[in-house]
């Protein structure tokens, strides 16, 4: 059986039955020894992003994605393929490239070695005159790595043996196969450095339990009631919540009425002053506001519901990729987090935030959910920020991702409490120790094989 196509059915994400109950210990997140079993058994055999395929459309442009102390490069090749190959020279190890650019040959600044971008060494110095073993030229190679695409991103594997994209991917790919994510414009993007454990992003995104408290501008707009989401888990460590994007009946706005829902539905031609009650605004509402977006989609313009079904063009799957990858698939923006660890420092990671756009007919500027209103066309450059306790990223105030990483010091250095031993998790916070109990998989080798 399956809930769509051949996606598997998911394990209850509230159903604490399915876990082992392996302890969420506070060492996890400031051990130099475990952070050393997470390199050793597990980010050495997943996947990563190393960045987006509208970054690189010609032969020759490259992403470099630096990862703890490693660095890699992917380059698009003359016949439309993307590669990725080790950013370190095949002659003495030096770094070769630092941003992502384009280039006809991989020049090392170092003694001038070039390195063409199918990786094959084309001009070294002294080549014919200086080298008993024989000319390298034509003969040497950067070291690769396993590459591949899907969702618009560009990923590679440091394992020879782990298993395919796909299948690390599953049911990920087919679940979200209606979701034009290629032609998705990258609107806001930064990088920003934490003082935490890169699993506090994982865990955090793992939960909505959390919402009301540190998130009170979201009940409006999604509802997420105990008992209106799905909490979904498959056993390679995925999961996501599916919430209705429509008022919460608990957390009503102060004074009566909800401005926000109330403009939606005007948009796609309800009115919403119709409704008998608060009740029936915001569940008849969704309910007409599904029936109106398959009606009316393309005289609007929302030309990315084509193949999206009531569900996609009304709800918001927010989803983790085991194991920090994190993309909330609302009907009109992608927006990807992902948590990478600092390469010394198990208490600091890096928190990316890229907000996308599907592009709308008419539009010249969307609300980008995460970063605020931004103009509809793709970021040059990355902000690299520091959090600094807010000060490194002031736009930001406010906003969902600013909340949650202003929890984020104070729940670090709670790791360190004697008055910690593990989590009292809640029914919909179950998928936090599956994650925890699937990393523990990866490091004693019942994972990735």
């Amino acid at each position: 059986m399956s809930i769509r196509g051949h996606v598997p059915l998911p394990m209850d994400g509230r159903d604490p039955s399915h876990l082992r109950g392996d302890p969420i210990t506070g060492d996890r997140y400031f051990s130099a020894e475990f952070a050393q079993k997470e390199w050793d058994h597990m980010w050495t055999r997943i996947w990563h992003i190393a960045g987006r395929t509208a970054d690189i459309p010609e032969a020759g442009d490259f992403l470099v994605h630096n990862f703890m102390k490693e660095s890699v490069i992917a380059v698009r090749q003359e016949d439309g393929t993307v590669r990725a190959f080790y950013n370190s020279c095949g002659h003495r190890g030096m770094r070769m490239v630092h941003d992502s650019s384009s280039v006809e040959a991989f020049h090392c600044p170092y003694h001038g070695w070039k390195w063409g971008i199918d990786g094959v060494l084309r001009h070294a110095q002294d080549a014919d005159v200086d080298f008993k073993a024989g000319n390298p030229c034509g003969k040497l190679k950067l070291k690769e790595l396993r590459c591949d695409i899907w969702g618009g991103f560009v990923w590679y594997s440091m394992a020879d043996d782990s298993p395919s994209l796909m299948d690390f991917l599953e049911p990920m790919p087919e679940l979200y196969r209606n979701y034009p994510m290629d032609k998705a414009v990258r609107v806001a993007w930064y990088r920003i450095e934490i003082n935490a454990n890169w699993k506090f992003v994982t865990d955090n995104f793992s939960e909505s339990y959390h919402t009301r408290t540190a998130h009170p501008q979201v009940p409006p707009w999604i509802d997420q009631d105990v008992d209106s989401a799905r909490h979904e888990m498959w056993p390679k460590g995925h999961g996501r919540t599916v919430q209705p994007m429509r008022p919460s009946l608990t957390d009503r706005p102060e004074g009566g009425g909800n401005a926000m829902f109330e403009a939606e539905l005007a948009k796609w031609d309800i009115d919403p002053a119709s409704y008998a009650s608060y009740e029936d605004f915001a569940l008849q509402g969704w309910l007409d506001l599904k029936a109106a977006k398959q009606k009316l989609w393309r005289e609007k313009g929302y030309l990315h519901y084509e193949h999206m079904d009531d569900e996609e063009i009304t709800d918001s799957p927010h989803t983790v990729m085991f194991p920090n990858v994190t993309i909330s698939f609302l009907p009109d923006n992608l927006i990807l987090f992902r948590s990478e660890p600092h390469a010394t420092d198990p208490e600091k990671c890096y928190f990316d935030l890229w907000c996308m756009a599907f592009p709308v007919e008419g539009q010249t500027e969307v609300q980008s959910i995460m970063a605020g209103m931004k103009p509809l066309r793709e970021v040059a450059e990355c902000e690299h920020r520091v959090f600094d306790g807010g000060r490194g990223v002031p736009e930001l105030a406010g906003q969902i991702v600013y909340q949650d990483m202003e929890l984020a010091e104070a729940m670090q250095a709670g790791m360190h409490s004697r008055g910690y031993t593990d989590a009292y998790l809640s029914d919909q916070e179950t998928r936090i120790r599956f994650f925890h109990e699937v990393l523990n998989d990866w490091i004693e080798g019942r994972q990735g094989r």
